[in-house]
């Protein structure tokens, strides 16, 4: 009888043991780091279930595909959210869990320089892989119609800034933000501008600010630079922008601008045509947008680049070719 007791105990007490040690080993597999060396990346793409994502996580070397996530899958039942999850050190399964089912996906950047032309900003989305490819292919018309802007032109309609999407954000909707911040940028700009400026809609002050944002990148220089246009367009001097002549040469500009690209009418060349040209040729920021609003008095015509990244401003046509002669023709 003794012996028999003797067994009881002893099995009561080794399973007493073994309960304790599955509760203890149950806690430290929900609170131990899953990954203290580094950071890693897990993407779960739509419709990924709770075992395909054990088993990325096990070819990731930070799980094994064992009896105990398998009853924390029966347990909690997580409802797992598409995207991608940043596992930094000392995340715990219980944590990673609970980051997925809240939707805490790891956030990427993308940066719209100022003076891009949109092709180059096409160019930039449709090379992020972090991007998915929606309207390569589509023309400027077709695309501009899908972003609610039918019969615009789509040079200078997106705000050059930096934006913050998740991995599989579309290059539509990233190019959607960046023209509804344009959008709102450019008629906050307008509605404070100059009250005597020789523009009449935003869409002018928008084309302006590109030949400005193409000018110079001096922020010292852009009100000085915008001051030039507009005086010009109240005398009703031609432009003869350089920039503007590259734009309208296309592919065909081979990176030096020659007498001939001057002479060759087209719409954008305002060298042979008063006025602004039909559309911006580049991306401008808002800096060049206030500026282009708010054009810095003074009485200069011209200017030239002295080569530094500055520029050489005169009043007169003997000043400025004397300024060509010295930073243009003495460079040469």
């Amino acid at each position: 009888m003794r012996i028999l007791q003797l067994i009881l105990v002893l099995l009561l007490a080794g399973a007493l043991s073994a309960g304790l040690w599955l509760v203890h080993d149950w806690q430290r597999f929900q609170n131990q780091p899953l990954n203290p060396e580094g950071d890693m990346v897990l993407w779960l793409a739509p419709g990924t279930s709770y075992g395909a994502m054990v088993r990325q996580l096990e070819s990731l070397k930070v799980a094994r595909h064992d009896w105990r996530w398998r009853l924390y899958g029966r347990l909690k039942a997580p409802q797992l959210k598409a995207g991608e999850y940043l596992i930094e050190p000392g995340t715990t399964v219980a944590g990673l869990i609970e980051q997925i089912e809240r939707g805490e996906v790891r956030s990427h950047r993308l940066t719209i320089v100022e003076g891009w032309t949109f092709e180059q900003m096409r160019e930039r989305l449709y090379a992020d892989p972090r991007i998915r490819v929606t309207t390569r292919g589509v023309d400027e018309s077709a695309l501009m119609e899908r972003l609610g802007c039918s019969g615009c032109y789509a040079e200078g309609r997106f705000l050059p800034e930096t934006y913050f999407f998740v991995r599989g954000t579309t290059d539509l909707e990233l190019m959607a933000r960046a023209h509804r911040d344009m959008n709102r940028v450019l008629s906050e700009v307008w509605s404070g501008r100059a009250l005597d400026l020789p523009l009449d809609e935003p869409d002018e002050l928008l084309v302006l600010a590109s030949i400005i944002e193409r000018e110079t990148g001096q922020a010292s220089e852009r009100a000085r630079v915008a001051g030039v246009f507009v005086r010009r367009l109240e005398t009703g001097m031609r432009l003869q922008t350089d920039p503007t002549v590259v734009y309208g040469l296309g592919d065909d500009f081979d990176g030096r601008i020659r007498r001939v690209h001057l002479r060759t009418d087209h719409p954008w060349n305002t060298y042979t045509r008063h006025g602004l040209p039909p559309t911006p040729i580049a991306l401008p920021g808002r800096a060049a947008l206030e500026a282009a609003a708010h054009p810095a008095d003074g009485t200069s015509l011209y200017f030239v680049s002295r080569g530094d990244g500055t520029h050489q401003f005169s009043d007169t046509l003997a000043e400025h070719n004397a300024a060509v002669d010295r930073y243009i023709r003495g460079r040469r």
